[in-house]
């Protein structure tokens, strides 16, 4: 009789223990979809990456890891010992370490998977390095989880992390010149000195930037050839960025004849200003009678084009360059060009 009430009681209390679960493991559920859809019609009227970030997180949320922690914290009317209490102890922070690592990674591919729309977007994009970060990040996360669950599981871990320790130095000192490669690539992403498509100057090289690799930069060379740059060769150089460049100053010599009259040499500014004005997309800065040379009365201009586009640069010199002929022509000025005067003193020699 004794064994029969003993027996009821321990059945009644696995009873309660199976019910604590489900009705814990439905309430769970039932918060979790109520919270994503809230958030998700939240999500929509907003700017903000957060609540959308927020949504996925939860989405990644496993039912395997509800179920435990329901178990778990039911586990807690029934009389353990403490060998099996620190056993699920051990099991739950393994659990929710797994979870965390799911929550890290969909952090992860949300980042890349943004940061991909946005050089799409942008007409800039090159996913070969941002991936291979990605990859990298998602290799080191699992790792760490690696060894924080056999930490939990009671395994000594300082032999296996030392190991790992001097296994990264070797791999680190064979391989030290591409992991330099790929720490530029790294920073090219992160600091963007440069990005698909800019037109760029590296010493005596210049061309559009085609692909951003985790070893090396391509470019197009204006004469058609594919130029193969390390990272961190390029990065140590000085890079001229011509795509980001908001104005182009432009600066210009002309030299007239020395017999041009002073009134007409005091006409030639305002004529240069009034030329460049008339032109759009430029900013007049300056014209000035700067030196005489060995064989012209030399000018200087200076003047803005307010487009960074090569083309338009030149056809607007071009225009300057017509109009500035036309105009001299009407004035009666003469443009000079390289001449020597030879003067010849008459003398009477005794015959």
């Amino acid at each position: 009789m004794y064994g029969f009430v003993v027996l009821k009681k321990v059945v009644m209390i696995w009873l309660i223990f199976f019910i604590i679960v489900f009705i814990l493991l439905c309430a769970f559920q039932i918060i979790l979809r109520i919270v994503v859809k809230k958030l998700s019609e939240v999500s929509k009227k907003t700017r903000t990456d957060v609540d959308d970030l927020i949504v996925e997180l939860l989405g990644k949320t496993k039912f395997v890891s509800l179920l435990f922690v329901s178990l778990y914290i039911a586990s807690f009317i029934l009389n353990l010992s403490d060998r099996v209490r620190r056993l699920t102890n051990g099991v739950i922070i393994i659990v929710l370490l797994l979870q965390v690592a799911f929550y890290v990674n969909a952090i992860i591919n949300y980042w890349i998977t943004k940061y991909k729309t946005k050089k799409r977007d942008e007409g800039a994009m090159d996913g070969t390095t941002i991936t291979a970060i990605g990859y990298i990040s998602r290799m080191i996360l699992w790792v760490v989880i690696l060894l924080l669950v056999l930490e939990n599981a009671g395994i000594d871990i300082t032999a296996l992390v030392a190991g790992l320790g001097i296994g990264g130095i070797a791999v680190a000192l064979a391989v030290q010149n591409i992991l330099g490669d790929i720490f530029s690539s790294l920073s090219i992403i992160l600091d963007k000195p440069f990005v698909i498509g800019d037109f760029i100057v590296v010493g005596d090289y210049l061309g559009t930037v085609e692909h951003i690799g985790l070893k090396t930069t391509r470019i197009r060379s204006l004469s058609g050839e594919q130029l193969v740059f390390s990272n961190t060769d390029l990065l140590n150089s000085r890079i001229r960025n011509y795509k980001r460049m908001a104005e182009r100053r432009v600066v210009f010599k002309f030299g007239v004849i020395y017999q041009t009259p002073l009134e007409k040499l005091k006409k030639i500014p305002s004529i240069l200003k009034g030329i460049i004005t008339a032109i759009n997309d430029t900013r007049f800065d300056r014209t000035h009678f700067v030196s005489f040379g060995d064989s012209s009365l030399d000018f200087e201009v200076v003047y803005y084009v307010l487009k960074p586009d090569y083309n338009v640069y030149m056809d607007i010199q071009q225009a300057i360059n017509l109009a500035l002929y036309k105009e001299f022509k009407e004035e009666g000025i003469e443009f000079a060009y390289p001449t020597q005067t030879i003067y010849i003193e008459k003398t009477d020699l005794p015959c």
